[in-house]
This record gives C-alpha cells, structure tokens and sequence, in this order.
C-alpha cells in the first residue's frame, strides 16, 4: 500500500511532462491519452520496486508509442474516400477482401480464392517466416509478446517477418494483377 501510494505521489509529480512528451510525439490526441493511461496500468502492475519512476515512465512511454507504431494503423474512413488511391495500396484492396463482410456472392467467391491463395502461398514459406507472420497478422501478436513466446528476439522476428511480406507480395502479385485487370 505504501508502494502504491509512493508511485502515485511521483506520477503525479511529473504528469504533466510526460503528457506534455506523449503528447508531442503523438499525432491523435486520444492516442495519447490512451498512452498514458496504459503507462500507468503498467507501473501500477510493477511487482518489483522502481527507483526512478520519471524515468521509468518515459521509457515506457517511449516503447510503448514504438509498439503502436510498429502495428497497423487504422486510416479514418476521409482518408479512404480522399482521391482515388487504391492502386497504389493492393494490399489495402486485399486486406479489405480477405477480412471485410462479403456483399455478393461474388465477393464471398472472391474472398474464398484469396484465403485459399494465402494458405498456399504461406504454406511455401519457410516455418520461421510463416509463424512470425501468422501470429502478427493474423492472430494479433505483438513482437514483444512473441518474442518472448519464442525466446527469438524481435529484431530476428521483425526480420523474418519482413522476407515473410516480400515474399508473399512476389506470389500474389500475380493474382492481384489477374483480379484486377480489365
């Protein structure tokens, strides 16, 4: 109880720079928000003791805007109808089939093939490329938590998971351009 009341005393003291930190490397402003209520779950779930709780705030604020950032961003739906873009984002178009609700039946044929292409084409990916991107994609994982899943450090994932996209591009680019020429 103590502890607790020690962390609150000195989160309080340097609120309002961490918020002012957050906040100046973070375009949203509810993302910013939303970080710093997260860095204050995290210090409250500390169990060992903290010896310099501004410090540790914003490093922990700092790793947890590279997390966000590493993730996929959702684009506010003016920026999908802003122009006529979708030709330089196939995989903004594919994502959208593969995982959005199918209308017709053509698009629940479509969104069928495509599925059973990326398991073909995820199935020729070596075992390490193909987890880390499974677990990333679509499963949700961060590198942090899948690392310390696989004992393999995030670089070493990152890295997989990188060769893991060019490689899957390169296979289905071909579709896309099947799919789309007119």
């Amino acid at each position: 109880m103590a502890q607790d009341s020690l962390l609150m005393s000195a989160l309080n003291a340097c609120r309002a720079k961490l918020s002012a930190f957050i906040r100046g490397r973070s375009s949203i402003r509810e993302d910013a928000d939303d970080i710093l209520q997260e860095v204050t779950y995290k210090l409250m779930q500390v169990e060992q003791p903290v010896e310099n709780v501004a410090a540790w705030l914003f490093r922990a604020a700092r790793n947890e805007m590279t997390d966000r950032a590493r993730k996929k961003r959702e684009l506010p739906l003016s920026a999908l109808l802003d122009g006529d873009n979708e030709a330089d984002f196939p995989e903004d178009e594919l994502a959208e089939t593969l995982f959005g609700v199918p209308e017709t039946p053509e698009d629940e044929y479509l969104k069928a093939l495509l599925w059973e292409e990326l398991e073909e084409a995820l199935a020729e990916l070596p075992l390490a490329q193909r987890e880390v991107f499974e677990k990333t994609e679509l499963l949700g994982y961060s590198y942090n938590d899948l690392s310390e899943e696989s004992g393999v450090s995030v670089q070493a994932l990152l890295s997989r998971k990188h060769k893991a996209v060019l490689s899957l591009r390169t296979r289905l680019r071909s579709l896309y351009d099947e799919l789309t020429a007119e």
